[in-house]
């Protein structure tokens, strides 16, 4: 796995979240912008983010 969820780092909920928010944004401002390969990497970013930290999350 490329992220860790149960590094301390991601131990509060916040960070999970702006973590996975921050790369959704960018890829949001690179679509905008015209660059489709840049909006898809940052938008292939989060999502496994989003899967990583949100959805599977740490061990109780």
């Amino acid at each position: 796995m490329l992220v860790d969820p149960n590094n301390p780092f991601f131990r509060k909920l916040w960070v999970r979240i702006l973590c996975v928010v921050l790369p959704l944004a960018w890829a949001g401002v690179e679509f905008a912008n015209g660059a489709v390969a840049w909006g898809m990497v940052f938008a292939a970013a989060g999502a496994y983010l989003f899967a990583v930290l949100i959805l599977r999350g740490p061990d109780r």
